[in-house]
């Protein structure tokens, strides 16, 4: 573990500790106008009060994932696809989100794959994505773009990005030439150059960097009882961990007792790293009774804590 500058994108999010993610997907087989309807029936205010209740200081919500579905809009992505009517909702469920928790001392963070839908085949031949280990520069060009224009438009009411699924970092970021990490990394930037960013190469144990141009780990876990945190720095990276609270990423019931969630997220904190919790959500916006309560006895648990 090194040494980092006294100032970093990532120091409010080191305060933070601990945060939530929610995974907000549909099928492929969803229509556009079921999607929108889905999209538009999404209680807001409701989650917000919610996450205000857990004492969270930062949320993550799935942009989209596989389906090829998304929760705002982006005429880029609609200009490359061409599939009519767009499958990206006409409401900017991200930044409404973002506007209504921003009062209440919540940030607003993102997750998205870094590949083309796989559940949409005319998304993934029109982006030009191939899977397996290809270069894919056609396709990162095209999806850099993509990212840019979520990001410009909602500038500094969002503060960090997860991009899932850079499985073949040798092949297709790594390299001198551009599109590369440093590349995508400026994409998710150009609205907020203080926005954080972590790149996801999967469940590895231990945690570990996979680029100077990220700020903090990826940190995916199943078991967030294995990895240990011994300090804030990793060669110049936030120590950062992603694990789900209930029996897989986006269900439930709890598999953890409320103690058994405190003890790793104190193992994390106390040591000066960050742990973000995977808790479900229903269609219309809110997250199960049973893990807002974990969530808020998470923070009374941790409250000698607070940084």
């Amino acid at each position: 573990m090194s040494d980092t500058p006294t100032s970093h994108r990532t120091d409010w999010f080191h305060k933070a500790g601990w945060g939530v993610l929610t995974h907000y997907l549909t099928e492929a087989t969803t229509t556009a106008d079921e999607w929108n309807r889905r999209v538009d029936a999404f209680d807001v205010p409701g989650l917000a009060g919610q996450l205000e209740a857990t004492g969270t200081k930062y949320y993550y919500i799935t942009i989209g994932q596989n389906s090829g579905h998304y929760c705002s809009p982006n005429a880029t992505y609609d200009s490359i696809v061409g599939i009519k009517p767009s499958r990206c909702s006409r409401r900017d469920l991200v930044a409404e989100i973002a506007e209504a928790i921003e009062p209440k001392g919540i940030r607003m963070m993102v997750y998205l794959p870094s590949g083309a839908p796989n559940s949409e085949p005319q998304a993934i031949e029109r982006l030009e994505w191939t899977n397996g280990p290809a270069r894919n520069a056609e396709f990162q060009l095209k999806w850099q773009a993509v990212i840019a224009e979520w990001s410009e438009r909602w500038g500094r009411r969002i503060w960090g990005w997860w991009f899932d699924g850079c499985y073949r970092p040798n092949t297709m970021y790594r390299t001198p030439d551009a599109p590369n990490f440093e590349t995508f990394a400026a994409a998710a930037r150009a609205g907020n150059p203080d926005n954080i960013v972590a790149f996801n190469t999967g469940v590895i144990n231990p945690i570990i960097p996979v680029t100077p141009y990220e700020d903090y780990t990826a940190g995916e876990m199943n078991n967030p009882y294995e990895p240990v945190c011994r300090g804030r720095w990793i060669d110049g990276e936030q120590y950062h961990m992603l694990s789900f609270l209930g029996p897989w990423w986006g269900q439930g019931p709890p598999r953890y007792t409320d103690q058994q969630v405190i003890v790793p997220t104190r193992g994390f904190v106390e040591n000066g790293g960050v742990l973000t919790w995977d808790a479900p959500i229903t269609d219309g916006g809110l997250i199960p009774r049973p893990f807002v309560d974990q969530l808020a006895a998470l923070t009374k648990g941790l409250g000698d804590l607070a940084r």
